[in-house]
């Protein structure tokens, strides 16, 4: 795809990453099939501006990411970029690069799958401005001051790389990445760990846990300030109740993939029970809350999971 005199990646370019093709194809759009309508009220909001304005300015960064239909030859099932897509649709383009994932389940790729993430952001404006596009013309896109560019363009100096994994497709405010570089590579994994158990990503948690840190595990002791509102009893107890958590985790870790597995395998023997009509009289007959009960579990692995991360943004 070709548009506002922006280069597309060549149609061979080598893409490395499991669950995907090794390089990205030039797709037709008609060929490209949504896996779900937006909402009317998406193209009215301020995200979907930012990216349409983001995609005239500097082109598409993002390649879409699509599976091959089954059955259907020269076909591609949508997997991430709804609003993109649209977008493109829109400003009439006929073509685009797209990212081909093999796994063509897209309910499997999209609940993993967290869009425009605090480090995603980040690594695209990097991209731009790799590109030449000055940081003045970002900021116009996205309609943010130039400052908030700039922050965003540094938001991983001082992160060690297993905690920018770890939060990749997070969405965890700027300034919590303040507090993170404080800390030395492990706590700040720790940290990360700690962030992702309890589901907070807020500034006010990062600046609890690095107070909870010991002196050891800051970059510059030396520069440690007290915390307002926090005694000393109270940041030992916080240490306390941390490292504990952190201890929760390794074991929740170890045991959460073969306890999810008995789970599905448990709730598929009982969806097949409730299908058998013998069974399910006998249950409505002489046990109707057991069957209740059965009947929401089953109803809940038939559910996406709830997202952690809370809405996302328009973007998909």
């Amino acid at each position: 795809m070709t548009h506002m005199g922006k280069t597309p990646p060549p149609h061979d370019a080598p893409f490395r990453g499991p669950g995907f093709e090794p390089i990205l194809r030039q797709i037709p759009i008609a060929a490209i099939l949504p896996v779900k309508q937006l909402p009317t009220t998406v193209p009215k909001g301020q995200k979907y501006a930012q990216i349409a304005a983001s995609i005239r300015e500097a082109g598409l960064i993002e390649p879409l990411v699509v599976a091959r239909a089954s059955g259907q030859d020269g076909t591609f099932i949508l997997l991430d970029g709804h609003v993109r897509l649209h977008v493109l649709k829109g400003m009439g383009e006929e073509t685009d690069t797209c990212l081909v994932a093999t796994d063509d389940e897209s309910f499997t790729y999209n609940k993993r799958i967290s869009r425009l993430a605090t480090i995603q952001e980040h690594k695209m404006i990097l991209r731009a401005i790799e590109r030449g596009v000055p940081e003045a013309r970002i900021a116009a896109a996205l309609n943010v001051d130039v400052a908030l560019i700039r922050r965003k363009r540094t938001l991983l100096n001082g992160i060690c790389p297993e905690a920018a994994e770890l939060l990749k497709d997070k969405h965890c405010p700027v300034n919590s990445f303040r507090s993170l570089r404080k800390m030395k590579p492990l706590r700040q994994i720790q940290a990360a760990e700690l962030m992702i158990a309890a589901n907070n990503y807020t500034v006010a948690y990062t600046e609890a846990i690095l107070a909870a840190t010991d002196a050891e595990d800051l970059v510059d002791p030396a520069m440690r300030k007290e915390t307002s509102g926090i005694t000393r009893e109270q940041a030992e107890r916080m240490k306390a109740e941390m490292a504990s958590l952190q201890r929760n985790i390794k074991l929740i870790e170890g045991t959460l993939g073969p306890d999810h597995l008995r789970l599905v395998v448990a709730g598929r023997y009982v969806e097949r029970l409730l299908m058998n009509e013998r069974i399910n009289r006998y249950l409505e007959k002489n046990h109707g809350d057991i069957l209740g009960e059965l009947g929401r579990i089953v109803a809940g692995l038939s559910r996406p999971e709830p997202s952690l991360e809370g809405p996302t943004e328009a973007e998909e």
